[in-house]
Formats: structure tokens, sequence, C-alpha cells
């Protein structure tokens, strides 16, 4: 593939409904972003009450979502976590947990900046997907 990016990468990041709208030059940025690590199961990946400065996409595996020591979400390959403590300069919201060996890609501020900045369809699909979890959160029980 030109431009360096290996097709298999461009197809994986298409994969991800995060990124399924985007043209193939996004798609080239978005690749030449972030590291790609493998963490074990048991991991915790952001604390709630923390300060955070890193955004995660799943590649692979699982992990649970816990906020106030209830479980509120669960995230798989193509979900993301890590914007809200980079959007709003405060602290994790959340404490998120692998279930399983996973394999993340995870972006600084400033590459998470560059993403939004340089890709408008992934800002407005990670808008659409926070306002989710915000209805999600409204409408589940308190106990």
């Amino acid at each position: 593939m030109s431009r360096g990016v290996p097709r298999q990468v461009i197809d994986m990041l298409r994969a991800v409904p995060l990124f399924s709208a985007c043209t193939l030059a996004e798609l080239r940025m978005i690749a030449n972003l972030g590291t790609q690590i493998t963490v074990p199961a048991g991991t915790q990946l952001t604390v709630q009450g923390k300060p955070g400065s890193e955004f995660f996409l799943v590649i692979d595996g699982k992990a649970i979502c816990v906020i106030d020591g209830r479980k509120v979400a669960d995230f798989g390959p193509g979900d993301f976590f890590g914007e809200m403590a980079l959007l709003t300069k405060g602290p994790r919201s959340a404490t998120i947990t692998a279930m399983s060996d996973m394999e993340l890609l995870v972006l600084s501020p400033a590459e998470f900046v560059s993403l939004l900045d340089d890709s408008p369809r992934v800002a407005v699909k990670m808008l659409g997907r926070l306002a989710d979890r915000i209805r999600a959160l409204e409408s589940a029980p308190t106990h």
C-alpha cells in the first residue's frame, strides 16, 4: 500500500466503527498515531479519580468499566475509552480493568487532539458515542 501503511492495518482500522466513515487519507493518518500495546488480564488501565493522559482503542480483548464500585459497561474490540479525561483535563471518570489479555492502540494527548483536529468524521462519531454513554448512565438504576 502506498505511503507506507500496510493494507491489513488500513482494513483493521476501517472495521472499527469509530473509523468506518473515514477516507483512505484519514485512515493513513490514524495508522500513524498511537502505540500498539498488549496487556495481561487483570491490568487496571484507568483508575477512577486519578489523572489520565491516554486514549485507548480496543483492538482485541475485553475490559470492564466500573464507576463508584458499580459495573456500568463492558468494552471489546472497536470500543474506546479515556477520552473524557483528555477532553476535560480532569480525573478519570471510571476504573477500567482488562478482563482478558488485550491489544490496545494508545494515543497520547497530542495524538488524540491531532485525531480530532484532522478527522472531523471521527470527532462527530465520538460525540455520538459519548451521548449514548450519557443516556445509558442516566437511565441505569442507581442501586
